[in-house]
């Protein structure tokens, strides 16, 4: 039996400190820390289940196939294998720091990670309006270029031009009964890297990979669901959510009920591109039976446990 069953959603960039300088000793050092926290809710009698972003990494992977396609002939890496490659990058950095720190602790456990592909609709609306950013930013050059080789672009917030696919909703864990297996059997796992592989069946039952990617806090929102946790919790790069963030008026969110995070989502309090996932992810969960979700930064998750910090999401109404 398994008395706290939590979803830990690790975000890609919590885990790139400064992405001035991405040296991979400070990613390392960064996972490390995170995974100490980790070790800790296990000592204190969790079963964890790790999922986990990817969005700098597969930039980089992305930079680092340009550069070689320019410099020889190299073929192009498809967006679902860069997507699998980070889940086995991330995923040994992730299994190897949290086994290290287990032991510090007095523990021993099997800590492994898992390719997981993420089934989606291939009707999905996202597939018809691609808006999700990848790779790195574009002059107007490059993003002539980028559209000659059968991308589409689009221009971000005045910042350069970047390359746009569609992010589909997250319908089905592929590998959702060797999870279940793997957790009710007392390991550790790490899976629905990068919000999964997402892939379709095509019109004769085969699985096939989709040039797209699926947001890790929906992922993780669909897999709590089904492993029927206790708690999801979000590790991002802030200590809690705020509303109205970055504005005169930013005020820190202690807990929400589901009412009240609904109805800040629909006032437009959290941006698309970094808190809306996340609150959706957290509605989405309580809304299905979850008990609760939290969202913090690594550093905290201890003491967000213990209500003493981050944001809570909470079943109820509009107080």
């Amino acid at each position: 039996m398994i008395d706290k069953l939590v979803v830990i959603a690790i975000g890609g960039n919590s885990l790139i400190p400064d992405p001035k300088n991405p040296h991979i000793d400070l990613q390392w050092e960064a996972v490390r820390e995170t995974c100490r926290h980790i070790a800790d809710m296990i000592a204190d009698g969790w079963q964890v289940v790790i999922t986990h972003g990817n969005g700098p990494q597969v930039g980089y992977i992305m930079n680092r196939a340009e550069i070689a396609k320019r410099e020889a002939d190299i073929h192009d890496v498809p967006l679902d294998l860069v997507v699998a490659d980070t889940q086995g990058s991330i995923g040994y950095m992730l299994q190897q720091a949290l086994d290290n720190s287990l032991r510090r602790v007095g523990m021993n456990h099997t800590v492994a990670t898992i390719i997981t592909q993420i089934r989606v609709d291939p009707k999905d609306p996202a597939f018809d309006k691609p808006d999700k950013p990848v790779g790195g930013f574009l002059t107007q050059e490059q993003a002539k270029a980028a559209k000659a080789d059968g991308w589409q672009v689009m221009e971000d917030a005045g910042r350069g031009w970047r390359r746009v696919v569609a992010s589909p909703k997250p319908l089905v864990v592929n590998e959702i009964n060797a999870i279940q297996a793997l957790v009710l059997a007392g390991y550790i796992v790490i899976v629905c890297g990068g919000g999964g592989v997402p892939v379709i069946r095509n019109e004769v039952g085969s699985l096939r990979g989709i040039a797209a990617v699926i947001d890790k806090d929906r992922a993780s929102s669909v897999l709590a669901q089904t492993l029927r946790a206790d708690l999801l919790l979000i590790s991002t790069g802030v200590e809690k959510v705020y509303r109205d963030f970055n504005s005169p008026r930013q005020e820190a969110l202690d807990a929400l009920t589901l009412g009240e995070a609904r109805q800040l989502l629909a006032e437009g309090h959290f941006a698309r591109g970094s808190m809306y996932p996340k609150i959706e992810a957290a509605i989405d969960f309580v809304h299905s039976g979850g008990p609760r979700a939290i969202i913090t930064n690594p550093e905290n998750i201890t003491r967000a446990l213990h209500h003493k910090t981050g944001t809570r999401i909470i079943p109820g109404g509009i107080g």
